[in-house]
């Protein structure tokens, strides 16, 4: 993917910033900086930049599970800091800034200072050509000394005052930044996604895993839960709730947040409360995945037993069956529960061993408590 030429700027250069790129920091600050000049900031300071980068991280790796790199500093203090603010994985990007703004945790500071030792001279080594291997190896403050004298450089740096240091952009680069963001932001996206996948590579919708988890679409999916409601009482999987047209919430067994996608095998009927207290943990597999097996029989056996069930089925299929194959074995005519629920536990396992292995943890529902994840049993 080419960035768009300029006469007055070296646009190779720009292109080959995250070259040999083994850590992630390189594309959270640029991506800090994209995100502040779009906002009019020509001066900036490491401060604004390092939140920034957390906000940015904050979704990938606390709801999403992504691992950014061995050892990663900035994937670490997110870790931390979910620890100790009693912020939720899909929090609200301006309240995780407010809280950076008045945190004094010592050990946030400490790796906030750590984050800005390389990459904001580092990541620009492809515009300099005096600044070369043992000569990085000196002071910040002889450092930056000596950055400021290169010529054609994004950004320069003012009042090195530890977190409080700013860098200048470049009058040139930042109106290229402004005339151009919707191509550098693609651009950046898709460096992202390439280093995201070599971490990742057994994760999937990594394309969808870099912004806040979005409200779901699954008006379809309910409207055909609630016509069975009609027919039969049903009782969701967790606590046995019998429900109604007026208390019902679509789940998905394997977290949304690891799959990215709304397949209707995954999907399941419970109530509201009862979702909100799940959030995106697994359920417990030998707890839950023969109550699912039976409910989704029982689903199975309306579709072939009455049109309306099997034409709202087809509805529901068009948007969440996308797999041919998926859906010929799980929902072919004919087949008796062991069948039909083998089928369906050769196509969920896989993917549910997968997001444990990448951390999400097992869950266990305790009827009788209110709506706290303290009153649930996370394995």
């Amino acid at each position: 993917m080419q960035l768009p030429y300029s006469e007055n700027l070296e646009i190779e250069y720009l292109s080959r910033i995250f070259d040999n790129t083994s850590e992630c920091y390189k594309f959270f600050w640029f991506q800090a900086i994209v995100s502040k000049v779009l906002e009019g900031k020509q001066y900036i300071t490491y401060e604004e930049l390092i939140d920034e980068m957390i906000v940015d991280a904050w979704y990938m790796v606390v709801e999403y599970h992504l691992n950014l790199g061995p050892r990663d500093t900035l994937e670490g203090l997110v870790h931390y800091l979910h620890q100790i603010s009693g912020l939720k994985s899909s929090e609200k990007k301006e309240n995780i800034i407010n809280y950076l703004k008045n945190c004094k945790d010592r050990e946030v500071a400490r790796r906030k200072r750590i984050l800005t030792k390389n990459v904001p001279y580092r990541i620009q080594a492809p515009f300099m050509d005096k600044i070369k291997g043992k000569e990085w190896n000196v002071s910040e403050s002889a450092l930056i000394s000596r950055i400021n004298q290169e010529r054609r450089l994004m950004y320069y740096f003012e009042n090195l005052n530890g977190m409080q240091t700013t860098i200048r952009l470049n009058p040139e680069w930042f109106a290229y930044i402004h005339k151009n963001q919707e191509i550098i932001k693609g651009w950046l996206m898709y460096n992202i996604i390439i280093y995201l996948q070599k971490r990742n590579p057994s994760v999937p919708g990594i394309a969808d895993k870099l912004y806040p988890p979005q409200e779901r679409k699954l008006e379809k999916v309910k409207k055909y839960w609630k016509l069975l409601l009609t027919l039969q009482p049903v009782y969701e999987i967790y606590g046995h709730m019998p429900l109604s047209d007026k208390d019902i919430s679509i789940d998905h067994f394997v977290p949304w947040s690891y799959v990215a996608h709304d397949e209707f095998w995954n999907l399941h009927p419970t109530t509201r409360s009862i979702n909100s207290s799940k959030s995106n943990h697994l359920p417990d597999w030998k707890t839950y995945f023969p109550q699912l097996a039976r409910l989704e029989y029982f689903s199975y056996e309306m579709i072939w037993k009455y049109d309306a069930v099997r034409d709202e089925f087809e509805k529901c299929a068009r948007e969440h069956l996308n797999d041919d194959m998926v859906r010929r074995k799980i929902y072919r005519e004919g087949q008796d529960f062991a069948s039909f629920s083998n089928a369906l536990e050769e196509t969920v396992q896989p993917v549910y061993q997968s997001a444990k292995n990448c951390g999400f943890k097992d869950w266990i529902y305790m009827s009788g408590k209110d709506n706290n994840e303290s009153d649930n049993i996370l394995l």
